[in-house]
């Protein structure tokens, strides 16, 4: 059985990525990029869909041993996991070499006081799960392969099979050090190059130390931000820059239930924001190669802009079930692929936009054709406004006239119009200065509640939503107008969790409510730093930083959140780790830092 979401560790190389369970075991990678087919998905049903465990050994009956210690190397990605055993203690390092040929995954045992017997246990499974690869020996190495596959198994332990596993049994010692690593390569390929374990090693460290010294953010929240700056630049698909919402597929919103979808993709909702958060802490080439990703995505089609594309920029992305897999904690169907790529969300106009806006005014340079693709969108929206669409949620219900949608709707023609007032575009300012009114004007007279001083989720509707919060953060309403003061007490009030974190929108159990869709779902993570964010900008800044630093609470030791926290169960669940829930944290505290309010 899987772990706990929050026992899981993230290492990767910024094309692919594997979690690593507190026990030793990996229980989800894809090869050779985030959206592949997974050869462990055991996180996704049981140890016959794949899993590689590494740690001291113990009878076959038993449950593995979680390790009395781990941590990341300093600030890297480099996990390091130590095992106290009745023999003495022993250390196991994973990493993922970053690289421009074969994808690694490299894990090197140490041993630190007494003699600990160990044992890697390697159950490869391709095509999540269903395939049983060929396993046999070429030229003294192990290597497994299943159709266009081939993965490379290399250790000076002595091998052997049993049961279509690949087992090592082996004692270490005080200064022992042995290393084990995978290899992907396409089969038809010779093969790839014999691993070098202390060297890739010792160039991660490197790499990641050279990386967080960019970080222009030293305020009392640094721990915390840097950790979350690591997470999202390993969910950045280095190739082609663009972003992953996080790099698993199916981890349930609703232990049990349906809410189970493929986040291997890059939204740009998801990756705008990232954008904003890495420009704010002095990372600018990651946000130029986001823009070029953007510009080729979008490349001659922009008005029939999609909400997400495939990281290389893949438009189809087609949703199927794998009805092989029972789901995490038998949460069911596991899903690949993404229905609501062709969804219509008006939003995601303004987030884009405000990106491409953030980009130019910290002085990114200039590129004409993002100033173009800005006034395209511009003209499309000119046309489509005012039309109901699923929103920023994807809704899988009818489509709404969401007052989040429409706010971002102007954002992007204000941010348009400042593009052109600042002389880098040429458009028709009185038009769009006109047509920007005209959106603020229906948005405060249809989309607000005069007798319960709130803004609501879509026309004429009485429910509330979270994205509400985004009001005053994007600049449509000052903090201090009484309709915003208004919307953020009612959101408290009606969409607050007994411990006070805040779900997106009211679900309706087992009824299918206003997303189409049946059960419940825990408190949305990023609404309740946007809470923390809000509190601060009306005044009330210890009230912020008390949310904000029991949101920090809820991280696991390694400082990773996913998408939600179920409030019942008290644990994360939602896809893992989630860029939706570290980008908020870093801009929180960039604003908690800001304003003072902090302890200490």
């Amino acid at each position: 059985m899987a772990g706990r979401i929050e026992d899981y560790a993230l290492i990767g190389d910024m094309q692919t990525a594997a979690l690593v369970c507190r026990d030793g075991t990996v229980d989800w990678l894809c090869l050779p990029r985030f959206d592949s087919h997974a050869i462990f998905a055991g996180l996704l049903g049981t140890e016959e869909h794949g899993f590689w465990r590494l740690g001291p050994a113990h009878a076959s009956d038993a449950e593995p041993p979680r390790a009395a210690r781990r941590g990341y190397r300093g600030d890297s990605l480099i996990l390091e996991s130590e095992w106290d055993t009745p023999r003495g203690t022993v250390r196991v390092t994973d990493f993922m070499p970053p690289r421009d040929g074969a994808p690694q995954l490299i894990r090197i045992v140490e041993g630190v006081s007494g003699r600990v017997p160990m044992r890697s246990t390697l159950r490869m499974r391709f095509s999540y799960g269903r395939v049983v690869p060929w396993v046999h020996k070429h030229e003294g190495r192990t290597v497994a392969v299943a159709g266009p596959d081939s993965v490379w198994f290399d250790t000076e332990a002595e091998t052997y099979g049993k049961s279509l596993t690949t087992y090592a049994d082996f004692t270490v010692a005080p200064g022992d050090r042995i290393a084990f690593t995978i290899s992907w390569e396409p089969s038809h390929k010779e093969p790839p190059a014999l691993p070098e374990p202390e060297q890739s090693l010792q160039a991660t460290e490197d790499f990641w130390r050279e990386w967080v010294e960019h970080c222009t953010y030293h305020g009392p929240y640094r721990e915390a931000v840097v950790r979350s700056l690591i997470t999202l630049k390993a969910l950045t698909y280095a190739p082609t820059g663009g972003i992953v919402a996080a790099p698993t597929t199916s981890l349930p919103e609703d232990i049990g239930g349906v809410r189970n979808w493929d986040y291997r993709y890059t939204w740009l909702r998801d990756a705008a924001i990232t954008l904003s958060s890495l420009l704010r802490t002095g990372y600018r080439e990651e946000a130029r190669a986001w823009r070029e990703w953007l510009l080729r995505a979008v490349a001659g089609d922009p008005e029939n802009l999609q909400i997400m594309y495939g990281i290389a920029g893949e438009r189809e992305l087609g949703e199927a079930e794998l009805d092989w897999l029972p789901g995490y904690e038998s949460s069911a169907p596991v899903r690949v692929g993404n229905g609501a790529a062709h969804q219509l969300q008006l939003d995601v106009y303004g987030e884009v936009t405000e990106a491409l806006h953030l980009g130019h005014m910290t002085g990114l340079a200039r590129n004409d054709y993002a100033s173009l693709l800005q006034l395209k969108l511009i003209r499309y929206l000119e046309r489509h406004w005012d039309e109901p669409d699923e929103g920023i949620w994807e809704v899988r219900g009818p489509r709404r006239h969401f007052v989040h949608s429409k706010v971002m709707a102007w954002v992007a023609v204000d941010r348009t119009i400042k593009l052109i007032e600042s002389g880098d575009a040429d458009g028709p300012l009185e038009r769009w200065r006109e047509l920007r009114d005209d959106i603020h004007r229906d948005v405060c007279e249809k989309g607000y509640d005069k007798e319960r001083n709130t803004f609501t989720q879509s026309y004429g509707s009485k429910e509330l939503d979270a994205s509400l919060l985004l009001i005053p953060q994007m600049g449509f309403l000052p903090p201090d107008d009484k309709r915003v003061i208004g919307t953020i007490e009612a959101i408290q009030r009606e969409l607050s969790t007994s411990d006070g974190f805040i779900l997106r929108y009211p679900t309706e159990g087992d009824s299918e409510g206003v997303d189409g869709l049946p059960g419940d779902e825990g408190a949305f993570l990023a609404c309740s730093f946007w809470m923390a964010d809000d509190l601060a900008m009306i005044g009330r800044v210890d009230e912020a930083r008390r949310l904000f630093e029991k949101l920090l609470a809820l991280r696991n030791d390694l400082g990773l959140l996913a998408e939600e926290w179920d409030p019942r169960l008290k644990r994360q669940v939602g896809n893992f780790p989630q860029a939706f829930s570290h980008v908020p944290l870093i801009d929180t505290a960039l604003r908690l830092t800001a304003s003072g309010a902090y302890g200490g």
